[in-house]
């Protein structure tokens, strides 16, 4: 079977510049839809969790919407959701027992690709019960997406800046989830046009997308990615490229500045330095540390 990675090595570069787009969350307005929706009734189902759901939900939600880890791949956000609510006195005393989690954190820390098709192929090979309850909670949330997700629009402002961008760089969708999902959303939606390639768990982590991308074709500073978590930046800056926010609470602004202004800048040569510093601290702003309920 051909390496999903592939398309990343072959892909034919047209222009000096590229610009990679997280898709949940950043393009779409999908993010609150899915976390809510379809990850969190999926984890309350799979891992047990009926007799804390309040607090389940409410953990889940700022772990994955609220916080400095929104956009993290799912597998490392549950053990976070996991150790958090074993923190949580509600949850305790209403029942929940952290289970162990070393043979999951394991293959988190050995598998470059984290998906669904690996952690498969790490069941069959290690069939222990906390991998398997994993991979079929992590099927359950792709079903409920599925049969969930649809009539998702853009952020306004997003088409037009991918139009926009279409014409002076090569546009890639960086993003998490599988590859199959992203596709018919973008399809859907008729953006798919303007991008080049679609790159999804399969192809691994947001970081090895940007890097296969790369190589050999684009300077540090011709290279843009723009994402709506920190995980986005970190990706961005593991590679030495530039990124652009889009900020949590705030995405309608973020793309319409993104098209009235920041992508001009990028083309232009003046969208590094004093520029882009002032655009990622307003975005780390949006995203706390420290659950809300530990402050109250």
């Amino acid at each position: 079977m051909k390496n999903p990675t592939q398309k990343l090595i072959d892909f034919q570069q047209e222009f000096d510049f590229m610009v990679g787009v997280d898709s949940d969350g950043c393009a779409f307005d999908s993010m609150d839809f899915k976390h809510k929706e379809c990850f969190a009734p999926a984890t309350i189902n799979v891992w047990n969790l009926q007799p804390c759901a309040k607090y389940a939900r409410e953990t889940w939600e700022f772990v994955n919407l609220y916080s400095d880890t929104r956009g993290l791949n799912r597998f490392p956000a549950l053990v976070r959701f996991l150790k958090l609510l074993a923190e949580r006195p509600e949850a305790v005393e209403r029942g929940f027992v952290l289970p162990d989690l070393a043979p999951l954190e394991a293959w988190i820390e050995s598998e470059k690709n984290l998906g669904n098709p690996a952690l498969a192929r790490e069941v069959e090979r290690n069939p222990n019960p906390i991998l398997k309850q994993t991979l079929a909670w992590s099927e359950e949330i792709n079903d409920n997406v599925r049969r969930m997700s649809r009539n998702i629009p853009p952020f306004p402002h997003t088409r037009e800046s991918l139009e926009k961008a279409s014409n002076c760089a090569d546009v890639l969708v960086v993003s998490a989830p599988p590859a199959e999902a992203l596709a018919r959303e973008w399809a859907e939606n008729r953006i798919d046009r303007y991008v080049k390639i679609i790159a999804g768990q399969e192809m691994g982590t947001k970081k090895v997308h940007i890097e296969l991308a790369k190589k050999g074709r684009y300077a540090d500073d011709h290279m843009l990615m723009v994402g709506d978590a920190l995980g986005d930046l970190k990706a961005a800056k593991d590679n030495n490229i530039l990124f652009y926010p889009i900020n949590p609470g705030n995405e309608v602004m973020s793309w319409e500045r993104f098209y009235n202004e920041a992508l001009e800048l990028f083309i232009a040569g003046k969208y590094a330095g004093a520029y882009e510093q002032k655009v990622i601290e307003e975005f780390k702003a949006c995203l706390p540390t420290t659950p809300p309920w530990k402050t109250e």
